[in-house]
């Protein structure tokens, strides 16, 4: 009798250590769900924020302004209703976790952009980085049917305005030398549009662009400003939102890019500063260093 009673208890020993043994298995796996182990460790996938632990990117959010809070104590400035900010601020973008494509179909594979602008390439090696601020510029004016204002200059210094292609006038290059010749009748549907862009792409870039566009005083930086050195290489990155601290008046921005060969216009990341990414801070004692370009704060200009 004391023999059964012993292996019974036995047993029930036996059965409560399976049970607890069971038991951290479980949570073992399910924390390893949870993220990469290194070292023992469990790494949680990271994300974005900034003071209080408000997260900035929200992955639901369809325009740059749903899909990208400003950190914890900034609120984005006001823009006008109706301008360029304004039209920057909404960008379209494409899902979160969507690849940067070059022209060609192949993926950007650096490491350097947040979210995707949901905006055609094209099919050439065309729209680089000074054409996509090209581009944004001339999206907005042609939405907004200011034809006349849409006007960029090719690096021989021609002026390519839209509302001369509009009429039926193309642009004939011959050597270092650009004329207008009349060739088809009056047009102001989308594709022909695209079509006048391709051309200003072919001849413009950032060393025409940066002529074009007048300095702007650091302080004084709008949404639709630009940082660009221009030059062969040269490069340009265009501010799509700000941000202020309405306590200590710290204005932090946002930044925008393609880049060579041809590619999807992206939103940057600041690798600098991971926890406010892809927000920028203004801090004039140093250079402006963006994932693949540095820029000095001298370099910012504007649209007139």
């Amino acid at each position: 009798m004391k023999r059964k009673i012993f292996i019974c208890l036995l047993l029930g020993m036996i059965v409560f250590a399976l049970m607890n043994l069971a038991s951290y298995i479980c949570g073992s796996i399910q924390e390893g769900h949870q993220g990469n182990r290194t070292g023992g460790e469990v790494l949680q996938a990271p994300t974005a924020k900034h003071g209080g632990g408000k997260n900035i990117i929200n992955e639901n959010g369809k325009t740059l302004f749903e899909r990208i809070n400003a950190p914890h104590g900034f609120e984005r400035v006001q823009v006008e209703p109706g301008s360029f900010g304004e039209y920057l601020r909404n960008l379209p973008l494409k899902p979160h976790g969507s690849k940067v494509h070059y022209y060609d179909g192949r993926v950007k594979g650096n490491d350097v952009y947040e979210a995707v602008i949901d905006m055609d390439v094209g099919t050439k090696d065309l729209q680089q980085c000074a054409d996509a601020v090209i581009r944004l510029r001339a999206e907005y004016l042609f939405g907004k049917r200011q034809y006349d204002r849409i006007h960029f200059n090719f690096t021989n210094g021609f002026r390519a305005d839209y509302s001369k292609w509009m009429q039926g006038y193309r642009i004939k290059v011959s050597g270092n030398k650009a004329a207008w010749v009349k060739t088809a009748g009056h047009s102001a549907d989308y594709e022909d549009f695209r079509r006048y862009l391709d051309t200003v792409f072919s001849y413009a870039g950032t060393l025409s662009l940066s002529r074009e566009l007048k300095p702007v005083a650091l302080e004084k930086m709008e949404i639709g400003d630009v940082f660009i050195q221009g030059g062969t290489p040269g490069h340009c990155v265009i501010v799509v939102d700000m941000a202020e601290n309405r306590e200590t008046g710290e204005k932090i921005f946002m930044l925008a890019q393609s880049y060579m060969p041809a590619q999807d216009i992206h939103v940057l990341k600041n690798h600098d500063d991971p926890g406010m990414s892809p927000w920028y801070a203004i801090k004039p004692e140093r250079a402006l260093v963006t994932p693949e370009w540095t820029f000095e704060w001298s370099d910012l200009k504007r649209f007139e």
